[in-house]
């Protein structure tokens, strides 16, 4: 139970691992997620170390399968998620691996490839037909096209002074519907107006055989005269992207070669849906072994990141690493250590041996599902240092109940513990499809904190009598307006309550408020005008008391940190002020309120002063306020003594705690040129002095200790050869 309030106990532990049983072990402290590899060779670059090649081989498996992950999705497949974990594959398998995914990234290239090909051969065929049978209907729109280009001819040709006719050419082609405006006006402008535009939409768009976007596209046909008219249209074409085809000039061959398009376009056609169809089986075969194929090549690109943290002796015959690692699992590591070495087949066992160590160890919190969310609500606002106190257990309770003050709301509070119980049921599910949007998996990660805030916000929904921002009337209304009709000195009639938009009921009167309501708000303050004015300042106090309360909670926490970490230090000049400090100020404040709910009742509340005018006072020393009168006898004298004491804290905590730390800083170096036996013993060294002879002592306590290591190591490395 201790380790859930306060962070684990680590350790520095050493590992001794065969070649051949490394990666095995490695595998499986993996898959136990108990270990942090250090790093051993900070000052090898990354493309120096001994696995690198391994490293390389798995990313470059990643990225192929990254790219028929691609296509998978390109092509809507959906990809089989069976929510199994398998195992690591042996180094001897990558080999296997390797050509797996070489033959599919290049088959599925080579699909990509014909497909492409005969996308746009299909492509090019249909634009065929189409300016075929759009051309057609050109020549068909004139009675006599025959004559229509004789005089035409003849028109020119008077106009040139010549009395020869003149056949004019044509160039027939397809183009983007777009930049049909743009092609007519540069038409005009470069031939100055001597040729004849004819143009018609495609009404089916046109796959683009590159991207696979639909385009649309016009089929277009140009009259010109001349061979310098012909070349500048073809120029303009060019520019303009667009295609042109060889279009026959006779009916009958424009009939000919229509129908034998259509026969090509019918044969390729077939083709395309074998090419689909085979290109289809390829990636469905491929989408039910997808996330199992990545799983496995990034648990293997993750072993040989971490084997290049390891030493590696002189006879590159055992691995060396070091590893921080919780107490309470070393049993599990050393299971799992002896698990890998009989998985890789080596005789030789691996060997842990704990290291003692001046480090300070990384902190770590062991979670669940349902503390996991709170942990991380912890964690981002910071990690706490090794051994501290946990808070993310009490965040569980007081994160959601803070949020439901705020919130307060019966009816959403129901639709938020709703939608938080459904992820909750069906959680197993819902991780088994591995969703990628972020947002979602935002809110499905947070869902145990969902639920508690929803059911927090239920039960202050209910204390504010708020459900979707109205009351609800469950127990009927504490007040009633007809004793005012009998009350002494009043006047109200049916009168006085119809014409009148606001009246004020008097609590002193009997019969007008019957005590307090039995669970929330009186329902009648709904209708009040004074209603914001009443709930504001319940809230402003009841958030004054919760506040306080968490605060003071937070700092007591400490105090066992102190205790812990044996600081008694920061118990009488840290812990002791500071809550003084708070409970002198705040805590009094606390206080007041709860006087004040007690002391005055119906009849004497309009005599009750305000706290916050009281507070500001008590803190100025200011108690000539005719308008404030006090609360209790012996108020002022009090106050004065709880805010000097506050005052008094201030320094306690600044100054008196730095002075005591430098003389202790002091004294250590003192002591430590006294152990060595300096010539200045007995009026002490200088502050440099001090600290170059602890250097120096510190310095000797390494040396010790490294080669108690390195007798260690070689015993051990002795042993595995």
């Amino acid at each position: 139970m201790g380790e859930l309030f306060r962070s684990e106990e680590m350790t520095l532990a050493q590992l001794f691992l065969q070649s051949e049983a490394a990666y095995c072990c490695v595998s499986e402290l993996g898959e136990l997620g108990m270990v942090q590899f250090r790093d051993l060779n900070p000052d090898v670059n990354v493309f120096q170390r001994k696995f690198v090649n391994e490293v390389r081989r798995c990313e470059e498996m990643d990225r192929k399968l990254r790219f028929v992950e691609k296509e998978i999705k390109k092509a809507n497949i959906p990809t089989v998620d069976t929510g199994e974990n398998p195992e690591v594959p042996f180094p001897r398998d990558m080999i296997d691996l390797e050509a797996t995914f070489e033959k599919l990234e290049n088959e599925l290239k080579e699909i990509n490839t014909n497909q492409e090909a005969l996308k746009k051969n299909f492509l090019e065929l249909t634009e065929l037909k189409h300016i075929l049978r759009r051309t057609q209907q050109f020549f068909d729109e004139m009675e006599d096209p025959n004559l229509l280009e004789e005089s035409s001819a003849l028109m020119e040709g008077s106009e040139g002074g010549r009395g020869a006719p003149l056949r004019l050419g044509f160039v027939a082609g397809v183009i983007s519907r777009e930049r049909i405006p743009t092609f007519e006006r540069m038409l005009w402008r470069v031939c100055r107006g001597n040729v004849f535009l004819r143009k018609a939409e495609i009404e089916d768009p046109l796959e683009d055989p590159t991207t696979g976007d639909q385009v649309h596209k016009s089929v277009f046909i140009i009259f010109f005269q001349g061979d310098q008219l012909k070349t500048r249209v073809k120029k303009i074409c060019e520019g303009f992207r667009a295609s042109l085809y060889p279009c026959p000039e006779t009916p009958q061959e424009r009939k000919e070669m229509l129908a034998g398009v259509n026969s090509r376009i019918d044969d390729l056609q077939m083709v395309l849906n074998q090419t689909e169809d085979h290109r289809q089986r390829v990636l469905q075969a491929a989408s039910k072994t997808m996330r199992v194929w990545f799983i496995k090549v990034r648990k293997m690109k993750a072993i040989y990141h971490t084997l290049n943290l390891c030493n590696i002796d002189v006879t590159q015959k055992c691995l060396i690493a070091e590893v921080w690692c919780p107490v309470s699992d070393l049993d599990s590591i050393q299971f799992a250590l002896r698990r890998g070495t009989e998985r890789s087949g080596s005789t030789v066992p691996s060997i842990l041996n704990r290291m003692q160590t001046k480090q300070t160890p990384p902190t770590f919190n062991k979670t669940n599902k349902f503390t996991s969310g709170f942990q991380n609500i912890v964690d981002a606002y910071g990690i706490g240092s090794y051994r501290e106190i946990n808070p993310a257990p009490y965040t569980i309770i007081t994160f959601p109940f803070l949020f439901a003050v705020m919130f307060g709301d019966m009816g959403h509070g129901t639709l938020m513990t709703c939608a938080a119980l459904y992820l909750v049921i069906r959680e197993s599910r819902l991780l088994a499809q591995k969703s990628d949007n972020e947002m979602f998996n935002m809110v499905f990660a947070g869902r145990y904190i969902i639920l508690l805030m929803g059911i927090f916000s239920i039960y202050t929904g209910i204390i504010y009598n708020d459900c979707f921002s109205k009351s609800l009337n469950m127990f009927g209304s504490g007040w009633s307006v007809r004793p005012m009709f009998y009350a002494k000195g009043a006047n109200w009639s049916v009168k006085t309550l119809t014409e009148n938009a606001a009246l004020q009921l008097d609590p002193a009167v009997p019969g007008v408020f019957n005590g307090p309501y039995p669970l929330g708000i009186d329902p009648i303050w709904n209708v009040a005008t004074n209603k914001l004015t009443f709930l504001n300042s319940f809230k402003m106090k009841m958030s004054v008391i919760l506040g306080v309360i968490h605060m003071l909670f937070g700092v007591s926490l400490s105090l066992f940190n102190h205790m812990y970490f044996k600081k008694p230090l920061n118990i009488f000049l840290g812990f002791i002020p500071e809550i003084v400090f708070m409970s002198s100020l705040f805590g009094y404040l606390v206080l007041l309120v709860l006087y004040k709910w007690t002391a005055y009742d119906a009849f004497t509340s309009k005599d009750a002063p305000s706290l916050l005018i009281h507070f500001i006072n008590m803190c100025l020393f200011n108690y000539s306020d005719p308008t404030n009168k006090p609360l209790y006898r012996g108020q002022m004298g009090l106050q004065i003594l709880l805010v000097l004491i506050a005052l008094a804290c201030v320094p306690c905590m600044l100054i008196v705690k730095t002075m005591v730390l430098r003389r202790q800083h002091l004294w250590k170096k003192h002591l430590g040129t006294q152990k060595f036996g300096g010539v200045r013993v007995g009026n002490g060294p200088t502050e440099d002095e001090a600290g170059i002879m602890d250097h120096d002592h510190l310095s000797q306590h390494s040396e010790e200790g490294d080669e108690d290591r390195s007798i260690w190591t070689n015993t051990v490395l002795e042993f595995c050869h």
